[in-house]
């Protein structure tokens, strides 16, 4: 007993040297980062960040530490930038210098392990990350380059985009004449409507709005985006080289990504059987013509994994993102209604936004009527994490 005893108390004092040295590391470190609260070993910071409010807490810790400060997320440093002047000049003026992505462990096995060279061959064990969204430096750049060319070639930025997208407005529109101003949940409405437009220049066609696969897919990438933002996930990302061996929601993402990239390379495979070189129907298309010009060379980035890859990030980001802001946008109108009789002149520029053309579609055919009294909608967000996801709701369109 007495040499297990003395074997613990070594054991402890050997830990508790690790922890001081790795606290000591930690903050001779940070002598070249913005300040910050002091991390906790292992812990990080996790005392002043709340994975439950992460927002709320960064903004806290701003008015103590101004508006540029470092915190850790577990091990992680991570320095946060606030305000528009401070952004503007990190990523904008000097673009180059802070293009790079950050760590994404939730997603990063769903888009690793695609070494360089022609056939995109994969690499079980690679930290290289492929597709537009999460890749980094010449082929991010490059990937991004093309995608841009396409989608402007197919519309995204002029007019005739305008036209596609007053189309599907006015199928989401008939969508909701038949709800009768029945209490609905808008959710599903506007991300069929949404999807549908970038799936037009993806894929070359948009879906019937009860077609089961695109249902499907649009739930995945609803529950997908929800579960980025949760505590869990978050978790995750700090601490991934533990959590990866064990069970838990972490997991929902990486099969659902897997489930939507399957679909969209079996949508690969259907272009290249009747690929026409020259009359490209849609990204894919496009995207597989650049394949073919580039085959010879032994570094191209134009391959079928970046493509498939490419093609998930934007029907993803084409989808949620602003089918989430609508809903918030639905939200707040409800909650304060006398800004929706206001009237103003927006520009050109800002009269051609998708989201301005869906709002301006919708509130000149219906009324948007809450079930509770303005005052008492909650506008509080479900989780906030890799998105601020809007609370589940329902309201009445009532046809004017």
């Amino acid at each position: 007993m007495e040499l297990g005893g003395a074997f613990t108390i070594f054991l402890a004092l050997c830990l508790s040297c690790l922890l001081v040295l790795f606290t000591w590391k930690r903050i001779n470190k940070r002598g070249k980062l913005p300040p910050g609260p002091t991390p906790i070993p292992f812990l990080g910071n996790l005392l002043q960040v709340s994975p439950n409010a992460t927002f709320q807490s960064l903004m806290k810790l701003q008015k103590k530490y101004g508006p540029m400060f470092t915190v850790y997320l577990g091990p992680r440093p991570v320095v946060v930038l606030c305000g528009h002047e401070l952004v503007k000049e990190a990523l904008v003026d000097r673009a180059d210098e802070f293009s790079g992505r950050g760590e994404m462990a939730t997603l990063e096995r769903n888009f690793r392990g695609y070494a360089q060279g022609g056939e995109g061959r994969e690499e079980p064990h690679s930290q290289i990350l492929a597709g537009v969204a999460l890749s980094n430096g010449e082929r991010w750049k490059i990937l991004r380059r093309l995608s841009l060319t396409i989608l402007r070639d197919f519309g995204m930025g002029k007019r005739n985009i305008e036209e596609r997208i007053q189309e599907e407005a006015g199928y989401l529109l008939e969508e909701f004449r038949k709800t009768k101003g029945a209490p609905i949940d808008p959710t599903f409405f506007l991300s069929r409507t949404v999807s549908n437009v970038i799936s037009s220049v993806i894929f070359g066609s948009r879906f019937d709005y009860e077609d089961k696969v695109f249902l499907n897919l649009l739930r995945m990438i609803n529950e997908s985006f929800v579960e980025l933002s949760t505590p869990w996930a978050q978790l995750y990302d700090m601490y991934s080289g533990i959590m990866q061996y064990f069970p838990g929601r972490h997991n929902r993402v990486y099969y659902m990504m897997e489930e939507i990239k399957d679909f969209v390379a079996s949508r690969v495979k259907i272009n290249e059987a009747s690929l026409d070189p020259q009359h490209p129907r849609d990204f894919i298309d496009c995207f597989l013509i650049k394949i073919h010009q580039d085959k010879n060379n032994p570094h191209t980035e134009y391959n079928l994994k970046n493509l498939v890859l490419t093609a998930v990030n934007l029907f993803f980001g084409g989808t949620e993102t602003v089918s989430s802001t609508l809903r918030y946008g639905f939200l707040l109108l409800m909650k304060y209604p006398e800004v929706e009789g206001k009237r103003i002149c927006l520009g050109e520029s800002l009269a051609r936004m998708e989201l301005f053309l869906y709002f301006t579609s919708i509130l000149q055919n219906f009324s948007l009527r809450p079930l509770v009294p303005p005052a008492d909608i909650d506008t509080t967000h479900r989780f906030s994490g890799f998105g601020n996801i809007p609370p589940i709701y329902k309201l009445c369109l009532v046809a004017r």
